[in-house]
């Protein structure tokens, strides 16, 4: 029998930043509000592993929480090419 996600449900959900489970708000969720919740620096990258691949999210972005993701923050990359 093959597992379903759901959706968690209340008002508050569970996220994991950098491997420590954080509590957020449900819903629409700015990059610098899952920094914050997640004590991530306001300067590194945040990227969310969506299907088992980290995906960068760009610091004026957005994500919608329902539960469940997944996120990794790391400095952002100051080289120059």
């Amino acid at each position: 029998m093959e597992k379903k996600e759901h959706p968690q449900t209340g008002e508050f959900v569970s996220i994991t930043v950098n491997g420590v489970p954080k509590q957020i708000h449900r819903g629409h969720q700015t990059v610098s509000e899952i920094k914050t919740v997640g004590g991530v620096s306001p300067t590194d990258d945040l990227e969310q592993v969506i299907n088992g691949v980290l995906t960068p999210i760009a610091d004026n972005g957005a994500v919608t929480i329902k539960g469940g993701e997944i996120f990794v923050s790391h400095p952002k990359d100051s080289s120059a090419s």
